[in-house]
């Protein structure tokens, strides 16, 4: 069978050397973007819950903050979520999760046990809005975390490229 090749000379599978047979696919498929506030802004511990995901950047969740709530539901003080607040932000790290990580992040998470569930949210990036999920506390705001999660979560932060008056904001909170 002839090579017959698109006027722009590109390979595609009909045009293959090895046309008849099937070309693997090189994507990993649809992937959804997830918007990390807290010990997941850290791209190293994110390299080892969804290895298949990469970092695409950060942005900011506009009117909503991050706090604490749940104390009963840790191991040791309360976890971080986010809350509707006007004239709040947050600072997010953006991950395009692959379909093979969605399940190791949603038992990460709790979401089976019902400690986290995911959420829709819209972040400002340089690029203008984006659709990404959350994963937000199933309990009440409230409680204090540990001085070492809350260690954590702003040096995950400054990691991530966090403004240096956010991470000394999480710094001074009380635990």
């Amino acid at each position: 069978m002839p090579l017959v090749r698109p006027p722009d000379g590109r390979r595609t599978a009909a045009t293959s050397a090895f046309a008849g047979h099937p070309v693997p696919s090189r994507t990993l498929g649809p992937m959804s973007l997830y918007a990390a506030f807290a010990g997941n802004l850290d791209a190293r511990l994110m390299s080892r819950r969804a290895p298949h995901s990469p970092l695409r950047g950060t942005g900011w969740l506009n009117g909503w903050r991050l706090t604490f709530g749940g104390e009963q539901m840790g191991w040791e003080g309360a976890l971080a979520t986010i809350v509707e607040a006007p004239r709040s932000q947050v600072f997010v790290a953006l991950y395009d999760i692959a379909p093979m990580d969605e399940d190791s992040m949603d038992r990460w998470e709790g979401v089976g046990l019902d400690i986290y569930r995911r959420m829709r949210v819209r972040v400002h990036t340089l690029d203008g809005e984006e659709p990404a999920w959350v994963y937000v506390l199933n309990a009440y705001e409230g409680g204090l975390p540990s001085a070492r999660y809350l260690g954590e979560v702003a040096d995950a932060a400054e990691s991530a490229g966090a403004p240096h008056d956010y991470v000394m904001e999480l710094r001074k909170r009380p635990c």
